[in-house]
């Protein structure tokens, strides 16, 4: 099946439009923006649903952040183009007050704990701004991540509407580029900004072979085809509402 940009943008766009006005009328847009595409291609999505002057988009490094420069100049285009709002909170310590205060009752802290903290830190920091700007925060997950688990639970997996998360990484581009997003923004190399590798060398995969699995079902490395099912399985509880025992 062909993909059409165009009618899924248009399509997103009159969904955001409809979720704020069930779910939040008069309400701002709030997200991180961590230069990539899919928090610049949401940040814009949102900005032709409801206004740029209805959309927050905030950088909130740990103390250093190698895209901070990309992510500041996403931010001031979207600025110019759409009249968007922007800001940067530093959330290094608030990391490190966490760290200090666990390292008492927990000494061997896992490296994964390390990785994910700030990522659930910067999903507070949002919520705390949202609830002070009667705002709604979006998710930003794609559907080729949260396929395979590439997200923080209660991290970038949270928010309360998702405007990415039935299309690949792929799709994404092509809807960035219908939003006319300048090429060197949606086609920056992903990275998490938490383990300091990019996507593909985590995950031992290209995208590209991921989405072609994803949409056809079809794969030529039979290793990497049981990998990804694997994390698949293995990672299908982030995707769920939280399980619970029904009385009987």
């Amino acid at each position: 099946m062909t993909f059409n940009a165009k009618e899924q943008k248009e399509k997103v766009v009159r969904w955001i439009r409809d979720w704020f006005e069930k779910n939040g009328k008069g309400c701002n847009a709030i997200l991180g923006m961590s230069g990539g595409k899919d928090s610049t291609v949401v940040a814009a999505l949102c900005c032709e649903a409801l206004d740029g002057d209805k959309v927050f988009g905030y950088i909130l490094p740990n103390g250093e952040m190698k895209d901070y420069k990309v992510a500041e100049s996403i931010c001031g285009w979207l600025k110019r183009k759409y009249g968007f709002h922007y800001a940067a909170i530093n959330i290094a310590d608030a990391v490190s007050d966490v760290l200090d205060s666990i390292y008492p009752v927990l000494l061997d802290i896992s490296t994964d704990t390390g990785i994910n903290l700030p990522a659930r830190i910067r999903m507070s920091t949002l919520y705390a701004l949202s609830q002070s700007m009667n705002g709604r925060v979006a998710n930003t997950c794609n559907l080729s991540e949260d396929y395979v688990g590439y997200s923080t639970k209660y991290g970038d997996a949270a928010g309360d509407f998702a405007p990415l998360k039935s299309f690949t990484s792929e799709e994404v581009i092509a809807i960035g580029r219908e939003l006319g997003i300048p090429e060197e923004f949606i086609m920056k190399v992903p990275t998490d900004g938490l383990c300091g590798q990019t996507d593909e060398e985590k995950l031992g995969f290209t995208y590209a072979v991921l989405n072609r699995y994803i949409r056809t079902g079809e794969i030529d490395d039979l290793e990497v085809k049981e990998k990804i099912d694997r994390m698949h399985e293995a990672n299908a509880f982030k995707e769920r509402v939280i399980d619970r025992y029904i009385m009987s």
